[in-house]
């Protein structure tokens, strides 16, 4: 198995890409070890000392380290991590705790836009940096979301927010104002 490796602009997060499917659907963030119960994957990265944070994407793992701790150092320990769990067909996430989806049946006719427009405009964009966005809400205006994976945490991530998908959101749905961090 040959894992590639890609910098972010999040410089404390790295991508592994193993070069299969990490999840086949949806997206898992692990923020500490205390969240890592549902995924053997998780769990095993975390024990490695430095990481601070774990996220899955579709067939990418971002790892983020602590300010002290040098790639250089973590980078092997981590892809020794990933080889091995892959090598030894464990599930990233355990199946007895998969979560289930949120109903869209409720979502209003602009809500719906901006979801659409996060999952085929931004969602896809923000993947390539190793992260993710998730949708938190519409009120008022004002649209909610969250950055996670290399994306949480990037000095560039409010940028992104206010900038890029704040433009995007009101070009094509005009009853957004604003959009902020949840």
């Amino acid at each position: 198995m040959f894992i590639q490796t890609e910098t972010t602009p999040n410089p404390a997060t790295l991508k592994f890409l193993p070069g299969c499917t990490v999840m086949d659907q949806g997206t898992a963030n692990f923020a500490d070890q205390a969240s890592t119960q549902r995924s053997p994957l998780a769990k095993a990265l975390f024990e490695i000392e430095g990481v601070t944070g774990v996220f899955f994407g579709h067939d990418f793992i971002t790892v983020t380290k602590a300010e002290d701790k040098d790639w250089d150092t973590l980078k092997p320990r981590i892809l020794g991590g990933i080889m091995e769990h892959f090598t030894q067909g464990r599930p990233v996430i355990a199946e007895d705790s998969a979560e289930g989806s949120d109903s869209d049946a409720d979502d209003s006719e602009i809500v719906t836009q901006i979801k659409e427009l996060l999952e085929t405009r931004v969602r896809p964009a923000v993947a390539q940096d190793g992260g993710d966005i998730i949708y938190h809400g519409f009120e008022d205006g004002i649209v909610y979301l969250q950055m996670q994976g290399a994306c949480q945490g990037c000095p560039s991530s409010t940028a992104t927010l206010k900038h890029g998908i704040e433009s995007l959101l009101k070009h094509y749905v005009p009853e957004v104002q604003e959009v902020r961090a949840a």
